[in-house]
């Protein structure tokens, strides 16, 4: 069992490793030289690589992930999800139909990770600091509700704002989904993973994948027509739709 993690593991990081200069050198110019054609590299290259990605989490570690549920691309798509585990991110980007979300980030990961941090950049993520400064936590903030704004792509956030160890659905961290839900009107796609509650970092997938059986099932479609509208109580309901939605997963399970 350990020696399948570890090959997967070894797998997944020459894939990071590879895929980094060819994003850089191959990636990024063809967008400049053909900017026709920018948009369809973009989408093509970020599905392409969350399957290139996980993919040897099945293949060599034996790992069982869902296939990608699909939620339509464009402006004015929200999606809010709950948050497991680092795999989370690139089942929800396949998700995406013909297209790729802008998630918000921690601003750590912007720094020299390879391939993830220029992912970020790249893709223009939305960073936020949970250690900033005053001034630097206003300025962030106005970035926030400025890219959730403008954004000509879905916008993604983990609305607990990090990951869970028991797998549980935590309290919301309001601040940046108020900003996001003041910012325009949304159709909010909100989503349940569940299976990942024991592997909330790379490292963790080293022992047990074979056992990995993880779930991702959509909550529920709900619009959010008016900026000004409640914005608690909107993310007071789908919390606890959220919640509700994992019971049963687990529920159904363990029958």
């Amino acid at each position: 069992m350990k020696l399948r993690g570890y090959l997967a593991i070894t797998a997944v990081c020459a894939v990071i490793l590879l895929c980094d200069p060819i994003q850089r050198f191959l990636i990024v110019p063809s967008g400049w030289l053909f900017p026709s054609r920018r948009d369809r590299i973009l989408v093509a290259w970020a599905q392409w690589l969350c399957w290139v990605v996980t993919a040897p989490l099945s293949w060599i570690g034996g790992a069982s992930l869902p296939e990608p549920l699909k939620v339509p691309s464009g402006p004015g798509i929200l999606i809010l999800m709950n948050h497991q585990s680092l795999i989370d991110i690139p089942l929800i980007v396949r998700c995406i139909d013909n297209g790729y979300p802008r998630i918000v980030t921690r601003r750590r990961y912007a720094r020299w990770i390879p391939l993830i941090s220029h992912v970020l950049k790249l893709y223009q993520f939305p960073l936020v600091d949970p250690a900033a400064t005053a001034g630097q936590t206003r300025r962030m903030l106005r970035k926030l509700q400025e890219s959730a704004r403008t954004s000509e792509v879905p916008f993604m956030i983990f609305p607990e704002g990090h990951r869970t160890r028991d797998g549980e659905i935590g309290p919301f961290m309001t601040t940046g989904l108020r900003l996001i839900l003041r910012a325009r009107p949304w159709r909010v796609y909100a989503f349940v993973v569940d299976g990942y509650s024991g592997y909330p970092k790379l490292s963790d997938f080293l022992a047990g994948m074979a056992k990995l059986e993880g779930r991702i099932e959509l909550v529920g479609e709900f619009d959010w027509p008016d900026p000004k509208g409640d914005h608690n109580a909107f993310a007071t309901e789908i919390r606890q739709r959220m919640i509700d939605r994992l019971a049963e997963i687990r529920g159904a399970s363990a029958a």
